[in-house]
């Protein structure tokens, strides 16, 4: 098809892969990080990428993700990503109250069907333990940010 002006459009179609839940149990970094929401509890997104951070940097332990840190803050795509994934088949959720990342049914099922691809957890648990401070005073700032943000909003709505 052409327009008038002469351009032409083309529809681009991008194939992507369905993950189904037995990928999920394949693969061993989103079994591990499927552990780490369960052993956290409630998390925010942005937290997660600090834990797993934390996890690799200071305690040493091999969650298989790269990061950018940019301004202090840590970043992993392939985290992200790995987190849409555990979304979109079940195993994690969302809590509509507060955005946090909770492990589901589910999840908790996967988790003990394939506690043996999991091997020795000891480390990820000491080192979740360890970090769970810095992380959950990361996470209420984040809450407290969103309720400002959420004042200010309604504000600026009563002066309109």
């Amino acid at each position: 098809m052409s327009s008038a002006s002469g351009k032409s459009k083309e529809l681009k179609i991008i194939t992507r892969h369905v993950i189904t839940l037995d990928d999920i149990v394949k693969d061993e970094e989103k079994l591990r990080l499927l552990y780490v929401i369960k052993e956290f509890g409630e998390i925010s997104e942005k937290a997660m990428h600090y834990l797993i951070h934390g996890l690799q940097d200071s305690k040493n332990i091999d969650m298989g993700y790269s990061f950018n840190v940019i301004g202090g803050i840590p970043f992993s795509k392939k985290l992200r990503e790995d987190i849409v994934s555990l979304l979109y088949v079940g195993v994690i959720e969302t809590n509509p109250r507060n955005k946090k990342l909770r492990v589901t049914t589910l999840g908790n099922e996967v988790l003990e069907k394939n506690a043996e691809k999991l091997g020795d957890t000891n480390s990820i648990k000491e080192g979740i333990e360890d970090l769970r401070a810095k992380i959950t005073s990361i996470d209420a700032e984040l809450e407290l940010q969103a309720l400002l943000e959420k004042r200010q909003r309604s504000r600026r709505r009563r002066t309109l």
